[in-house]
């Protein structure tokens, strides 16, 4: 399948977040990839969760329309209540993980276009369905960043979107006739199977913008091949927000909705935030011994990848053995590719084993 590339360039765990801040000794065999990770013997060496964490460790998420100002909202938030503020994820977030000094091609992230998708939804080729695919695998990645950032800091996290509401763009697109039902039934699978892993964040907030509103405002942006989505998409985002995805968040967080004009008060946001107690959700119920196992699995990107991949063929995201083998040889060839991080001579690394 075209999404298991994700295995050739997914980073192994806490080291995709904390890499640039490590400093290893060099030793015997000493890899300069190596990370110090926690694990079981860091638990039984008495390493717990629950002391870090505090009234403001939590994950929150902004929802809403596309250009309903969910961003602006977010950072100003983050810069106020003191939490770490998580850009909405693009198609190249692996790039970011893997810390590339370029972005790398589709070939390498997911083999999709967001800027074909909206000039062209319904091309032949399967792009808009994979494209909704890796950008929940996305999704579920920077969600497992945040959490394990939140655990390992007891710093909160304020992300744009996430797993449990990236369904809402499948609605649409299945609504507007982008893609197929064997496409919506695989999504269905694969999401029942990974956000179950996942506890939903403390606090959903919404930004409610009308879709003749964001229509207007997508017509202004500087991305022309934004100018033309047309208003039934955008309704239909709309509905499955309001009719699906709050509904089901406010059984399991604390939720706030806002119009566009009350999201402008940061300020007043931020009391709402601080006044909730967050004493409903599965979040109230774990120990140290269930936050031990989220922690083992948020670190492990290939396990949190991995959930997403099921033995079906389907021809939007299907890819050949000699197209995954000439694809995974061209990943190979690129600069510092050919070895693990450190022992790569094209990029100047220096391989000394001892010293």
């Amino acid at each position: 399948m075209a999404l298991r590339v994700i295995r050739q360039i997914v980073p192994s765990g806490a080291a995709a977040l904390r890499a640039a801040h490590i400093s290893q000794k060099a030793g015997v065999h000493t890899s300069s990839a190596r990370s110090l990770m926690y694990g079981w013997l860091t638990y039984c060496m008495g390493e717990r969760t629950m002391p870090r964490l505090t009234s403001a460790s939590r994950i929150i998420t902004l929802d809403g329309n596309l250009a309903s100002g969910k961003g602006a909202l977010a950072s100003k938030l983050a810069d106020t209540l003191g939490m770490l503020y998580m850009p909405e994820p693009d198609n190249h977030y692996m790039d970011k993980m893997t810390k590339e000094k370029e972005p790398l091609s589709v070939d390498y992230n997911g083999m999709c276009s967001l800027e074909k998708f909206y000039t062209d939804p319904k091309a032949a080729d399967g792009n808009s369905y994979r494209l909704q695919i890796w950008m929940y695998t996305m999704r579920l990645l920077q969600y497992a960043d945040a959490v394990e950032h939140m655990l390992t800091t007891g710093q909160g996290v304020i992300l744009e979107r996430s797993p449990f509401s990236d369904f809402v763009f499948l609605d649409a697109m299945f609504q507007q006739g982008y893609i197929r039902k064997e496409c919506v039934q695989h999504y269905n699978e694969i999401k029942h199977i990974s956000v179950c892993e996942f506890l939903p964040p403390h606090i959903s907030i919404y930004i409610d913008v009308p879709a003749e509103e964001v229509e207007k405002k997508l017509k202004q942006s500087d991305k022309s091949y934004l100018h033309n989505v047309p208003l039934s998409y955008l309704k239909s985002i709309e509905d499955a927000y309001k009719k699906t995805f709050l509904p089901k968040i406010m059984e399991t967080s604390e939720m706030l909705a806002y119009d566009a004009n009350q999201a402008l008060d940061f300020e007043r946001v931020a009391e709402d935030v601080e006044y909730l107690k967050c004493e409903k959700g599965p979040w109230v119920e774990q120990d140290n011994v269930t936050y031990h196992h989220m922690r083992m699995l948020v670190q492990d990107k290939h396990a949190v990848a991995g959930l997403t991949h099921i033995p079906l063929f389907l021809p939007e995201i299907t890819i050949g053995a000699h197209d995954y083998d000439e694809k995974f040889y061209a990943y190979k060839s690129l600069p510092g590719k050919k070895y693990v991080a450190g022992y790569n001579a094209d990029v100047g690394d220096k391989l000394i084993w001892l010293k």
